[in-house]
């Protein structure tokens, strides 16, 4: 039987059960952000490959409208990331958002803001409600941990449907080591493998999900990237990020609001995020969240395990929560607790490709071609 551990130098734990340990006790994920990382950080060696790819940027956009397409959720990084393209290189970015019905009004009023400020355009992909609310219940009636597995497919295929039908070729990302570089276990966030999610609507689906924007790996892996040429640029990826400045910066210049975590920009997630499943299958998704921050040198270790100790949700209001996801899911409350109380499932007790998945990020990892965000 294993027992548990918490890395000595982050707070990632044996929840995640890919998660390795080496003789001090510090996991895979501070060693490899120590070993292929930090040697990166020398923000200096990048400039020259940095001032390239903005220049190809603005070459890949003259004459057109835009240079390139933004999606923005109204978090802090995609908004400081829309803040720096445009204030600081000189960059026309579409602001692109993909509302999937569960945006918070916070998110809204900061996403225009920045709009108006800025003097930008915002296109939004409006998610067809019935097809998203009917493929979230179905992840509920699957068993399975990632409910929000339904928004991160809308809002990644939204994006690349997009750019491809108006042959946009560089699209703007928020990614950064400062607060992404940590990965959520897989175990508990599967779900970008189409023989899971194709097996989980048989099952659960009478909405054939007609108009929803579904996306393969191979189609955003391959089709995209190297046969149509569209590419993600990680801009925050170049220079030191700080979250704590960005937020400080956004709220000086734009009367934008900070959320109380990471992705609480929807309702949908704050919900699955802070209550459902570290509950229902106690996990919580913060140590991750603090681990990027600890490595980043923006949380100390002790600050993290102080947080921890208290309730990711507020025990005082969760029960509207709850009532509030029940009734725009259209279901009862006590429908939705016989969701909770039902038995767990996992991927694996439904058809999928993980196996074959994992070789191919193996291999993309040895050639350095992509970096996995869920282990």
């Amino acid at each position: 039987m294993n027992t548990f551990q918490i890395c000595s130098n982050c707070v990632l734990d044996t929840n995640d059960p890919n998660l390795k340990f080496d003789d001090q006790g510090v996991c895979d994920q501070c060693n490899d952000y120590k070993a292929n990382i930090e040697p990166k950080l020398e923000w200096n060696s990048k400039k020259a490959e940095f001032e390239a790819i903005i220049g190809k940027i603005q070459k890949d956009g003259k004459g057109n409208d835009f240079d390139c397409l933004l999606g923005m959720s109204g978090g802090v990084d995609s908004s400081y990331m829309l803040h720096l393209a445009v204030n600081e290189l000189g960059l026309r970015p579409l602001v692109f958002h993909v509302d999937g019905g569960w945006n918070s009004e916070l998110a809204v009023n900061n996403i225009q803001v920045m709009i108006d400020k800025l003097g930008l355009d915002l296109y939004t992909e409006v998610i067809n409600w019935e097809e998203m609310k009917e493929f979230q219940l179905a992840l509920f009636k699957s068993g399975t941990p990632y409910l929000d597995g339904a928004q991160d497919i809308a809002f990644v295929g939204g994006v690349y449907k997009f750019a491809e039908k108006y042959n946009i070729k560089n699209i703007l990302n928020g990614y950064n080591y400062s607060s992404e570089f940590c990965s959520y276990p897989l175990k508990y966030y599967y779900y970008s493998d189409s023989k899971f999610i194709n097996d989980v609507r048989k099952q659960f689906c009478t909405n054939l999900l007609n108009t929803y924007p579904m996306t393969s790996v191979f189609y955003r892996k391959f089709w995209m990237k190297y046969i149509r040429g569209i590419k993600f640029i990680q801009l925050l990826t170049y220079f030191p990020y700080s979250k704590d400045e960005a937020k400080k910066l956004l709220q000086r210049e734009y009367g934008w609001t900070p959320y109380p975590q990471k992705h609480f920009e929807s309702r949908f997630t704050r919900f699955f995020e802070s209550y459902w499943l570290p509950e229902r299958f106690g996990y919580d998704p913060r140590r991750v969240q603090f681990s990027s921050l600890i490595l980043a040198g923006q949380m100390s270790r002790a600050e993290a395990l102080e947080e921890l100790k208290k309730k990711p949700y507020d025990p005082e209001t969760i029960k509207d929560d709850f009532k509030y996801v029940a009734t725009k899911l259209g279901i009862s409350a006590e429908v939705l607790q016989g969701y909770f109380d039902m038995p767990k499932k996992f991927y694996w007790d439904y058809k999928n490709s993980q196996k074959m998945l994992s070789q191919l990020s193996a291999i993309a990892t040895k050639f350095n071609l992509n970096r996995a965000q869920v282990r």
